[in-house]
């Protein structure tokens, strides 16, 4: 190689020329300038030099988070105009990848990891000391109160030693009272009779001696005692002798606190009673700690009659709580579901598996490249080879864990697919090649933008005689669906269901998708979820397909979903086998709910069956109320609607195998008809046809419709007795044909009129036998006898009736045709003037649809 300068050698390795000049010094090699001569051992000398600091610092050197790469492309495309002539455009295509580097993610979330074992590790210690010193003050307490009922115990033994040292002195003073009286009394009669010769002055000894014994309180007396000081006219036996002096030794005296576990509260206890939109009497008192029955008498005061059972509104339920002296707290509205949410919330997050989500326009190839992918065959066994169920599967496929769900592609289901778009992570769009996009596929579009998901674009049937990707992408282009290879940011892949081209490549672009959007959920607490379909199947109920959003959803955890409370029975996974527990982002079938919920409910897992009826209760009392008020109709409303004609209605009564399918058909249904007559559904459920079926829809007169579910034996019978009729279906459009055509059987038939001929008046003439005879010339089409006419003057309509006669010169004709002369008169009209014209139109009946 020849020698070069330094100046193109930096050309040549694509650096500026001063860091070469850097790079040169640092290893030593002397360069006078730019422009001198670099030899082949110079440069090899360099290289030795860059890979040796390279080398020393590689280790060292922090290694670069994500590395992006742009690169740039052109091509021309060919654009056909109007005219016929092409045109070509150039098109720059900027492609920009960017690549993580796993070991420094990798290496910051060990650190992380890290840090939270230490924050546990520090919260577990302060637990267990918390923990020592709270069983410490209980030690502590329980002392404290072994050496209260200790003292207590004392307390009440002394005073039951000088209650029975009490008893005894009572009794020995009764004993000493009773012999001192009747000594008295002896003394008394002996006195008496002593002293009957001087009678007359015994009052003046008696009021001598009373004085004398009154005026000496506490005096002893012959018996060593003192008395009390009583009344000098009190009975004796009334009378209270004091103890003598030091006759017993009193002790001191002991209070004793009484002790014991009700106190009279000396304050109203005021309490905060929490008042959802409706509650029953009983739970109302239970809340304000009062009996049942006197909430009951308050709210007869009030004038309001009411049972313990009996709901009553917010309003009501506040005036009772403030006439007690509580205080009311209104529960707003989802207040309690706001609650159970804030409680399933959880800190630890760990990587979960995307959820993807396959839409498109019906027949396109969505069923059929979930096979391909999880090698089964699925398709076949749908009902008209469409998808009328949402399906939730998880692959494992060779690039990792994948959770799909697959969604119908039918006009009915809208609903369905805006639940799939709802939850999920990624959307795929099925665009068959050789069809291109149709309605659906629009519909699928909106969906995923409105719930604000990346969209991977799988371009179907590209094995097909005519199939054009190339159409497919600029449709989706007027769409604002950008490939990226046009500088968009949305992913094309071309697959073949059938032959399996591409599919490798449509997994490794959702597996980089989900890498990007950093997929995560916590795996621990109480579980949240979505219902994906539910169902009531024979020998199992009520079945859930749940898809997992966070948490760990267990068997035996109390659960609620919409209107709907239970515990979990069984958990069964997408291949139909049991499972223990399940992760985020993966469906199962849940077994174990009151009743079937609704699709798109959300499932949570309470703390307690408790909970979970409370609120169940709560909503279905909401839904109650809200469905009451929707059938209550506005007195106005009554009042427009008399003298009204009604239309006619054709009732009937849905059952289908899964409730996303029988909300389907429901909507479907009643957006049949026209103001004459239309659809009107009684009921809709999920399960069998019953008896109860039978008997609502004779009572309504009602037709049944199974959606893929049949009649049992009992129901069969009640059908054929009461003359119910039914009509069983699997394809959803078949039901809405049929139903249409009966409701186009209920509309009369539209009266449409046709014009037949056109004759113009040339001349009039006047008969007394056939009165007024118009002259004319048929101009166009044809006149008949039988048909009824119009007069038009200045293309105006001055006269419709009937023709009187039809004349050929002086034949009477049943008709005449365009070109030629006739004479015509019309029935009771005799205005008829040159320059008139009279059309001549035929009536017919047109069967309507709806």
């Amino acid at each position: 190689m020849a020698e070069v300068t330094v100046t193109q050698f930096a050309e040549v390795l694509k650096v500026p020329v001063d860091r070469l000049l850097t790079q040169l010094g640092e290893a030593g090699i002397r360069v006078g300038g730019a422009d001198d001569i670099i030899s082949e051992e110079a440069k090899m000398e360099l290289l030795t030099h860059l890979r040796r600091a390279h080398g020393r610092h590689g280790e060292d050197a922090a290694a670069p988070r994500k590395i992006t790469l742009q690169r740039k492309s052109q091509q021309e495309i060919k654009l056909a105009s109007t005219q016929g002539r092409a045109r070509t455009v150039a098109v720059e295509v900027r492609r920009k990848k960017t690549y993580l580097n796993r070991s420094v993610i990798e290496e910051e979330q060990r650190q992380r990891q890290e840090e939270v074992d230490k924050q546990r590790s520090v919260e577990e210690i302060a637990s267990h000391e918390q923990e020592r010193a709270e069983a410490e003050r209980r030690a502590a307490e329980q002392r404290e109160r072994d050496r209260v009922e200790a003292d207590e115990r004392r307390l009440q033994e002394e005073a039951a030693r000088l209650r029975a040292d009490a008893d005894a002195r009572v009794a020995a003073e009764q004993q000493v009272r009773e012999r001192t009286e009747r000594t008295e009394r002896e003394r008394s009669d002996a006195e008496r009779r002593a002293a009957e010769p001087s009678r007359a002055s015994k009052p003046a000894r008696a009021q001598e001696s009373a004085p004398s014994r009154a005026a000496a309180p506490g005096a002893p007396t012959k018996y060593g005692r003192q008395e009390l000081h009583v009344s000098a006219n009190a009975k004796a036996s009334f009378k209270k002798k004091q103890q003598p002096a030091g006759r017993y030794r009193r002790s001191g005296q002991v209070q004793v606190e009484a002790r014991h576990g009700f106190v009279e509260p000396t304050a109203p206890v005021r309490r905060d009673v929490q008042i959802p939109e409706t509650i029953t009497v009983g739970e109302l008192a239970n809340r304000m700690a009062i009996k049942a029955n006197e909430v009951i008498k308050t709210m007869m005061k009030m004038g309001v009659m009411a049972t313990i059972n009996q709901p009553i509104d917010q309003d009501t339920a506040t005036l009772v709580v403030e006439e007690f002296g509580h205080t009311a707290i209104a529960l707003k509205e989802d207040q309690l579901e706001d609650q159970l949410l804030a409680t399933s919330a959880d800190i630890e997050v760990l990587p979960r598996p995307p959820v993807v989500t396959i839409m498109g326009h019906v027949d396109h190839g969505k069923t059929s490249l979930l096979d391909y992918i999880r090698t089964t065959k699925v398709a076949a066994g749908e009902a008209g080879g469409i998808t009328q169920h949402i399906g939730a599967y998880q692959v494992q496929t060779p690039k990792g864990l994948i959770t799909f769900i697959d969604t119908p592609g039918h006009a009915a289901f809208t609903a369905m697919r805006a639940r799939g778009a709802n939850v999920t992570d990624i959307v795929i769009l099925v665009v068959a090649a050789d069809d291109g996009v149709m309605p659906q596929t629009i519909e699928a579009i909106q969906h995923a933008r409105a719930a604000e998901v990346p969209i991977i674009v799988a371009v179907n049937k590209i094995d097909k005689h005519g199939a054009d990707p190339d159409r497919v992408r600029n449709d989706l282009g007027k769409q604002n669906v950008i490939p990226e290879e046009w500088g968009g940011d949305v992913m094309f892949v071309n697959v073949s269901a059938r032959t399996g081209e591409g599919i490798d490549k449509l997994l490794e672009s959702i597996l980089l998708q989900a890498e990007v959007l950093d997929l995560k959920a916590p795996t621990t607490g109480l579980a949240v979820g979505v219902v994906l379909e539910s169902s009531i199947e024979k020998g199992r109920g009520p079945v859930a397909t749940v898809l997992v959003k966070r948490g760990t959803l267990k068997a035996g955890d109390p659960i609620i979903a919409g209107q709907e409370f239970g515990r979990v029975r069984a958990l069964f996974d997408a291949l139909g086998k049991q499972v223990q527990a399940a992760g985020p982002a993966q469906p199962v079938q849940v077994l174990g709910l009151s009743d079937a919920p609704g699709a798109g409910d959300d499932l949570l897992v309470v703390e307690s069956e408790r909970k979970a009826r409370e609120v169940a209760l709560y909503r279905q009392g909401k839904y109650r109320d809200v469905r009451l008020a929707g059938a209550t109709k506005k007195v106005e409303d009554v009042f427009s609607q008399i003298g009204e004609h009604a239309g006619q209605f054709v009732n009937l009564i849905v059952k289908a195998d899964v409730q996303g399918s029988a909300e389907a058909l429901r909507d479907a249904l009643s957006k049949i008809g026209t103001d004459e007559a239309s659809v009107k559904v009684i009921a809709s459920g999920v399960g069998g046809i019953t008896e109860s079926d039978v008997s609502l829809a004779a009572a309504s007169r009602a037709r049944i419709i199974g959606f893929n579910v049949r009649a049992d034996g009992a129901a069969r019978s009640a059908m054929k007795d009461q003359g119910v009729g039914v009509n069983y279906y699997s394809v959803i459009y078949e039901a809405l044909d049929d139903v249409r055509s009966w409701v186009s059987g209920m509309l009369k038939p539209e009266i449409k009129e046709q014009i037949v001929g056109l004759a113009e008046v040339r001349e009039v003439f006047r008969s007394s036998k056939f009165g007024t005879v118009a002259g004319c010339l048929v101009t166009e089409g044809v006149i008949k006898r039988g048909n009824p006419v119009r007069v038009l003057r200045e293309n105006v309509v001055i006269h419709q009736g009937e023709l009187d006669s039809l004349r050929r010169f002086k034949d009477d004709v049943g008709e005449v045709r365009g070109g030629t002369e006739c004479g015509i008169g019309v029935v009771k009209y005799n205005d008829i003037r040159v320059g008139d014209q009279i059309e001549c139109f035929a009536r017919f009946e047109v069967a309507r649809s709806a």
